[in-house]
């Protein structure tokens, strides 16, 4: 399973995590989100490739900047 992390910039409590979540699961080969508040880091997993400008891209119209880790 690939994981990519990214550290995104904004998110401030559970609600952010959540929206986070909402976007980033609709890119396509994405199985596992792991995203913390806290610690602004964002860890996605799928089984093969997962495109890091679709997941940059979900994470803006969330509200919220990222980079990749």
């Amino acid at each position: 399973m690939a994981a990519n992390e990214y550290q995104v910039t904004g998110m401030t409590c559970g609600h952010c995590e959540m929206s986070v979540r909402e976007e980033v699961s609709e890119v396509p080969g994405v199985e596992d989100i792991q995203v913390s508040a806290q610690t602004g880091k964002l860890v996605v997993s799928g089984s093969g490739e997962i495109d890091d400008a679709k997941v940059l891209a979900a994470v803006e119209e969330a509200g919220y900047t990222a980079v990749r880790a």
